[in-house]
Order: C-alpha cells, then sequence, then structure tokens
C-alpha cells in the first residue's frame, strides 16, 4: 500500500511548468525578429503610411510644402468637370488595347519556341533582351525610331513606297505608336511565361488526343488552352496595374503630354499636377481615384476567373 502510494507521488507531473528556453533558442528568435522587422517597418514607413498619408492630402488644397487647409470633397469634385483628367484616363484605357495583342503574340511565340527546332534558345535571348534593358534606353530609342525625317520607321515604310508621318507628333499615331512600343517591350516576358507552362503540361495528353484523333485546334482548345489560363490569368492583372502606371514612355517620349494631350496618361498627369503645378491635393485624388479603378479591375478579373477556371 504504501509502495503504491509512493509510485503515484513519483509519477505526478511537476504542475504546468513550460520547459526552459536554451540560450541558442532565444539567440535565434531574436535574429528572426530581426529579419522580420526590416520589411515590415519599410513597409510601415514607404507604403502603408504615404497611402494612408495621400488620401487624407486627398481631401486638402496642399501644394506639397505648406500649410494643408481642408477642402473636403472639392478636388473630387473637380475631377467630375476636369477634361484633362477625362482625356488622360482614356489615353490610359486606350493604350491597354495592347495588352491582348501582346499575349495573343507572345502564346505564339511561346507554342514555335517549344519544339525542337534549331536556335530556339537564341530567339529566347533575342525576346528576352527588351525585359532587362533599361526602359528609359528604350523610350529614347523608339523615340529616335519613329521620328518623322530620319527614323527607322519611315525609312522602312519609304522602302514600300509609304510616306510615313511624324509618329509622335501626331494625334492619330502617338498612341499606336506607343501601344506598339509597350507590345514589343513585354513580349519577352509573357513569352517566357507560357514558355513555362507549355513546358509544364505532360505529354500523355496529347498521345491521348492524337490516339482519339483530335485535330490541332482541338489540341489547343481542350488542352494547352484550360493549362495556360491560371498564366493568362496573372498577365492580364499584372499588365493591367502595369499599364495603368504607364509613365516613363510618355515622360520621355511625348514630354508635353503629346499634341493635344493625346499621349498622357493619368500617371503622367497625377506628376504633371503634382510636381509641375504644385498641387499635391488634387493629384492625391486623383492617385486615390486611380488607385480604386484599378482595385475594382481586379477584383472583377479574380471573379470571372474563379467561375471559368479549367473549364475545358
Amino acid at each position: 500500500m504504501g509502495k503504491q502510494s509512493t509510485d503515484v507521488s513519483i509519477n505526478k507531473p511537476l504542475g504546468n511548468k513550460k520547459p526552459k528556453k536554451s540560450k541558442l533558442y532565444k539567440k535565434e528568435s531574436r535574429a528572426a525578429l530581426i529579419f522580420i522587422l526590416s520589411p515590415v517597418v519599410g513597409y510601415l514607413i514607404f507604403t502603408l503610411y504615404p497611402f494612408l498619408y495621400s488620401i487624407y492630402a486627398s481631401f486638402t488644397t496642399w501644394n506639397g510644402l505648406g500649410f494643408q487647409e481642408w477642402n473636403g470633397l472639392g478636388n473630387y469634385v473637380s475631377l467630375l468637370t476636369d477634361d484633362y483628367f477625362h482625356k488622360s484616363l482614356f489615353n490610359t484605357l486606350y493604350m491597354m488595347i495592347g495588352i491582348p495583342i501582346g499575349l495573343i503574340l507572345s502564346l505564339l511565340l511561346a507554342m514555335g519556341l517549344n519544339r525542337r527546332i534549331p536556335g530556339t534558345t537564341t530567339f529566347r535571348v533575342i525576346y528576352y533582351v527588351p525585359v532587362i534593358s533599361s526602359l528609359a534606353a528604350i523610350s529614347v530609342l523608339w523615340q529616335w525610331a519613329y521620328n518623322g525625317d530620319y527614323g527607322l520607321v519611315n525609312q522602312f515604310l519609304g522602302y514600300l513606297g509609304i510616306d510615313g508621318p511624324n509618329w509622335l507628333q501626331n494625334k492619330n499615331t502617338v498612341k499606336p505608336a506607343l501601344v506598339i512600343m509597350t507590345i514589343w517591350k513585354g513580349l519577352g516576358m509573357s513569352m517566357l511565361l507560357y514558355l513555362a507552362a507549355l513546358q509544364s503540361v505532360p505529354k500523355m495528353y496529347y498521345e491521348a488526343a492524337d490516339l482519339d484523333g483530335a485535330n490541332a485546334f482541338q489540341r489547343f482548345r481542350h488542352i494547352t488552352w484550360p493549362m495556360v489560363k491560371p498564366v493568362t490569368f496573372f498577365l492580364v492583372i499584372t499588365n493591367i496595374i502595369g499599364g495603368a502606371q504607364m509613365f516613363t514612355e510618355i515622360n520621355i517620349m511625348t514630354p508635353t503630354g503629346g499634341p493635344e494631350y493625346s499621349s498622357a496618361t493619368v500617371v503622367f498627369y497625377i506628376w504633371q499636377k503634382a510636381f509641375t503645378n504644385l498641387q499635391m491635393g488634387y493629384a492625391s485624388a486623383m492617385s486615390v481615384v486611380l488607385g480604386l479603378i484599378i482595385f475594382i479591375v481586379t477584383l472583377i478579373q479574380f471573379r470571372l476567373n474563379d467561375k471559368s477556371s479549367f473549364e475545358m
């Protein structure tokens, strides 16, 4: 009896004490906290704070330096009657025509380079070079190519007997010219992602389709397209966000916004209002509106993708 009670007392748990953490564990935890803290602090200082401050500034008549005078919804009301804002918004949407064109060309190129033929590696490098090149340098290069007097584009058209216009100084040609340049610039990245998606498609799917007598169009529709659909969704979202923020090309190739403001984008107009006219509050209001437009378009894309994901 006494022995049993002794055993029970020995086997009793010693309360709810947690095991003591070693010095190495504490040291690693502190190091991990420091590594995590760095990007978090950077996000709070350089992203979240400017975002919240710009929302507040959009309700003021701030010039970027002096006192902020509360203006309520005055900036947003002014946007409704601002013809330049409407024009820059239209120009931004117009230039996004290049997104579907670029995706189609990228997919066709990826399908061509996915074949085992000599020279595919060289062509992959050639198409990817514009992606890693400086956007400012590319803009200067295309500005020279579009020159109406000695540009390469008009020289090539001259060999065909066509008298080319002064592309960047004509309100009817400046936007198509910029669209062509943006398509060329983004072709390599989209092609590379499509190529990676195509190479991950199991060959057994195509072999089974061949046994069933499927033609090339049927194989593309029921195998290739569903397998690259997630990549297409990603590219559409990122290209829309990038297209809405288009600025460098406009600022270099058409520094005044083009003839009759025909090439100015929303971000270019925001920059002009903020740093040229010193209307920082008004520019902040435009930034908020642009952010809402991008958010709504992205949300719609996610909804549409959820409804049609992997439908054959």
